[in-house]
């Protein structure tokens, strides 16, 4: 059986550490490194020995033996757990057959934690939770567990030192085969055992474990708890055709290689496989442990692998599911980036291009004096700046980060695209109306077949979700709206695929020089945690940022104040909390939505977007006549458009 576990947690709630102790255990190492060492086997980018953090996602395998002696072969994925590297722990998801959540015993469930469980529980992925650092002063494992089933589920059961009466209660209570069982009275190990397997499976059953990974206590259990609970069915796939998810890329030297996880069938070396760029072939086929790559003779479904001659990028899928996933975590800043002479703006944008393969989350744009990049926090900022210095030797100054807005319509509008150069026809009507927060956009084609031709149609709708499109107030992506297809023509003769895409995209952006257009800022969640005596200085510094604050909760000396604020002024407080606290309080945030910026009029006026000069985006239409193409100003292309349609 092949498992793929990805550790997850809270920055510096001992997850490497805890990777370090199991490897140590399963034999995979002979001794255990340490993050504040600078030795974690996991941890093997100089980067992350240097910061002492985990920026990117290591992974090494081991065997663990079960009852029913067929080994469980685990591919153990340590995950970053600083907020702004949480894109990384994202794409992991995509992988995992089960997670093992880490949460400090002494700091409790902290924001972050509650963030990783959420995403948990929407892939639907089982998960262990760990309660670390049991040796610490103040940690409290009956505090921890009230604090889970308050802010995590009430399917969190601790195993440790629990009695076996009470265990055997939970576990029934969690699987409706058991519990008649329980009940009868003769329930057995074994069925007990199969109870809690289906329960973990189905997300009814959280078991929490608690030691100590420095100590190197509660690791043995943690390991048979894996063995026990853990089960997966990938050979059943082993016959179908190959398929595999892409999670990671990373070049060692000129080698690319691309991550995968195979979820079928099984490939080896100079086989050919189906990418979205295409059919290619892979030139070479490797394992990772840790830092290390040796060569692997074939990928099964259920394992992990490297492929290198492939281009394929983190979130794709290859093989026979081909196609893209996207990630719901969104960057809330961006940053420009300027190289410093001889550096030329070119071969900077180059370099970003290449990190950017390896996380699209940093979304490049070239700008006249260098390039953008979407980040999500300032310590990311500064890894970027060391990337981009040790693999490419680059002297790079970053300017202030900008809140990267979004835009949507406030009501229904509707929008002409027409394109017919010269043998060319294509003309596309899209109504754009306000759509749910947070669904981004959506189409659905509302065209008589007769009027227009299915095939044509479903193009019209793959060009509408392929890109971003710029909105008109500041240029910013277009999200939460649905775009309905109510109209469209195309010529027998002269149409063809491209036609369709530029009708599309100047129907879009014709519509949107119309409508009530509406700017949004992104707002963050935090959770603060601090000593008493310091609550009213932060309550007041939080306040002037503009931020809405829930009731405080005191436990003990501490107090915790959470609530919302605008990701601009929420963006360097951290850094100022630190300091009023003295150091003695911890805060994390995260995203949370996209509101109406109260401030709009002003921040498009100072961003000075103008998009009638935008040449890349024209809202305006081609059309034809007197056998020559000419262009017709947005705002008389209905005059000129060739479908008649009731508005």
């Amino acid at each position: 059986m092949y498992l793929t576990l990805g550790v997850m947690a809270h920055v510096d709630a001992g997850k490497t550490t805890l990777c370090e102790q199991m490897l140590c255990h399963a034999g995979v190492i002979r001794r255990c490194g340490r993050v504040d060492h600078g030795d974690a086997f996991m941890d093997a980018s100089r980067l992350e020995r240097a910061r002492g953090i985990t920026i990117f996602c290591e992974q090494a395998g081991f065997s663990l033996g079960t009852e029913e002696g067929e080994p469980l072969e685990v591919t153990l994925m340590d995950t970053p757990g600083h907020v702004d590297f949480s894109g990384e722990a994202e794409r992991a998801l995509s992988v995992l057959d089960a997670a093992l959540l880490v949460v400090s015993c002494a700091e409790g469930v902290q924001s972050h934690t509650v963030t990783l469980f959420r995403m948990l529980r929407a892939r639907r992925i089982p998960a262990l939770i760990f309660l670390n650092k049991t040796d610490r002063e103040g940690a409290d494992v009956d505090r921890t567990m009230a604090q889970m089933h308050r802010l995590l589920s009430g399917d969190c059961v601790l195993m440790t030192g629990a009695e076996t009466d009470a265990l055997r209660e939970e576990l029934a209570a969690r699987d409706e085969a058991l519990l008649e069982r329980h009940f009868e009275g003769d329930a057995s190990r074994e069925e007990y055992l199969a109870g809690a397997r289906r329960a973990f499976a189905a997300g009814n059953l959280y078991p929490v474990l608690a030691g100590s990974a420095l100590l190197d206590e509660g690791v043995d259990a943690l390991l048979r708890a894996i063995a026990a609970l853990c089960r997966t069915d990938w050979a059943s796939h082993e016959g179908d055709a190959f398929a595999a998810q892409v999670y990671r890329v990373r070049r060692l030297g000129s080698v690319r290689y691309s991550y995968v996880r195979a979820t079928a069938g099984h490939l080896s070396s100079r086989d050919m496989v189906q990418t979205v760029c295409g059919v290619q072939k892979v030139s070479a086929l490797c394992s990772a442990q840790g830092g290390k790559i040796s060569p692997l003779s074939e990928l099964h479904a259920g394992q992990t692998g490297l492929l290198a001659g492939i281009d394929a990028r983190p979130g794709e899928r290859i093989g026979a599911n081909c196609g893209t996933t996207g990630q719901t975590l969104v960057p809330l800043m961006s940053v420009e980036i300027e190289g410093a002479p001889p550096l030329e703006r070119q071969t900077l944008v180059a370099h970003l291009r290449e990190l950017e393969e390896e996380d699209p989350l940093l979304s490049v744009h070239p700008t006249p004096r260098g390039a953008s990049v979407g980040i999500m926090g300032a310590v990311q900022i500064e890894v970027l700046g060391s990337l981009l210095e040790e693999r490419f030797g680059d002297e790079v100054r970053f300017m202030p980060p900008q809140v990267l807005y979004r835009e949507t319509v406030a009501a229904p509008v509707i929008g002409i695209g027409h394109y017919e150069p010269l043998r060319h026809y294509a003309e596309v009507w899209l109504r754009i109306e306000p759509g749910k927060p947070g669904s981004g956009v959506t189409f659905e084609a509302a065209c008589a077949p007769n009027s227009l031709d299915v095939n044509w149609q479903r193009l019209i709708g793959t060009h509408v979700l392929e890109r971003e499109h710029p909105g008109v107030l500041t240029g910013s992506p277009l999200t939460d709206v649905r775009v309905t297809l109510i109209a469209g023509r195309s010529h027998l003769k002269h149409t063809e695929g491209g036609d369709f895409r530029e009708a599309t995209y100047r129907a879009i952006r014709n519509a949107l020089m119309q409508a009530d257009n509406v700017l949004l800022e992104p707002v963050v969640h935090f959770e603060a945690s601090l000593p008493q005596e310091a609550a009213s200085r932060v309550t007041g510094e939080l306040l002037r940022l503009g931020a809405s604050l829930d009731a405080p909760l005191y436990e003990g000396d501490e107090v915790t104040i959470a609530g919302t604020c605008t990701a601009a002024s929420f963006w360097d407080y951290p850094s100022r909390f630190a300091a009023s606290t003295r150091g003695h309080g911890r805060i994390a945030s995260g995203f949370l939505r996209y509101e109406p910026c109260k401030d709009q009029q002003s921040i498009v006026a100072e961003m000075g977007y103008a998009p009638l000069a935008d040449e890349q985006n024209p809202p305006g239409s081609v059309f034809c006549t007197h056998g020559a193409g000419v262009y017709v100003a947005w705002d008389k292309v209905r005059e000129w458009a060739h479908c008649a349609v009731e508005t």
